[in-house]
């Protein structure tokens, strides 16, 4: 197994202000020690129909504007701005990153040449978005499973494989809920897609949307190469993710969990290892031999 990665998605977790956003970026890499920061990029005219762009959020309390459409406009960064959230990324040796969620979207943050690109699971069946980068994309393409049945999931695969950019495919186990009560996570999911999907995809992951941190490990048990968690400063804030984000002790637990059973995961390297012969030739010394 790989030394798993482990993904801060802060999403719009930033509250549309560029300095949250880079404390986020600093405490997940320098405290948190995770490997990618994660944001989000979405053309929110192109995603919304004019009456759901105008119609109040579903929930006013978590709402960062008087429509829902602008809500979305508030918590969305420019492209400039994704610029910068790259360079803060490089300076402190944590890998950008940013779902799309349209094309639009996509040709933008192409254009800074992020080394990998997610596509949310509402987004997996747009085939215009996954077709365009699949033909012009050249880094790896992180995708979600979430809402997804097993006869979709084979399609998404094939059209990968098509295009001959499977193996530059990430796939991803998850359940879309926030939060996902633990009935719900369905881990064994993983060792279903690696069976499925091992030798035809680059790497097989977890995002994950539940409560705490004991889930990831046994992920990464199952197999999971990269695990993905919501991140914020702190869960009371107004938004509809950060109830179901880990804050920055939870993540760095996380990352150092999960790096623990990553090194433990391997058989024996000789029946009886050196540190146990101390023990062995002071406990059982006066044992009978068979």
């Amino acid at each position: 197994m790989k030394r798993p990665k482990i993904i801060a998605e802060i999403g719009a977790n930033h509250k549309g202000q560029m300095e949250i956003a880079k404390e986020l970026i600093q405490t997940a890499a320098i405290f948190c020690k995770v490997d990618v920061a994660k944001f989000q990029k979405r053309s929110n005219k192109e995603l919304l129909t004019e009456d759901e762009y105008v119609a109040p959020h579903p929930n006013p309390l978590n709402s960062y504007g008087n429509t829902y459409g602008a809500h979305r406009e508030f918590l969305e960064f420019d492209l400039e701005q994704h610029k910068q959230l790259k360079k803060w990324c490089e300076e402190l040796n944590v890998i950008y990153s940013t779902s799309v969620w349209d094309i639009t979207s996509a040709k933008e943050i192409m254009f800074i040449n992020p080394k990998l690109i997610k596509v949310p699971s509402a987004c997996n069946l747009n085939k215009p978005l996954l077709e365009y980068l699949a033909n012009n994309f050249e880094g790896d393409i992180h995708l979600s499973l979430g809402m997804t049945t097993h006869e979709e999931e084979e399609k998404i695969v094939t059209f990968f494989e098509k295009k001959q950019r499977a193996k530059d495919l990430v796939i991803y186990s998850c359940t879309s809920g926030y939060p996902v009560p633990f009935e719900d996570i369905s881990l064994l999911e993983i060792k279903r897609l690696k069976e499925k999907f091992m030798y035809r995809v680059k790497s097989i992951g977890f995002s994950g949307h539940h409560l705490g941190i004991a889930v990831d490990a046994a992920a990464v048990a199952l197999g999971a190469e990269w695990i993905e968690r919501h991140f914020t400063l702190d869960r009371t804030w107004k938004g509809t993710d950060h109830a179901a984000s880990l804050e920055p002790d939870g993540l760095r637990k996380l990352a150092r969990d999960a790096n623990a059973v990553h090194r433990s995961m391997n058989f024996k390297k000789q029946e009886i290892l050196d540190i146990e012969n101390v023990q062995r030739n002071k406990l059982k010394k006066n044992q009978i031999k068979w």
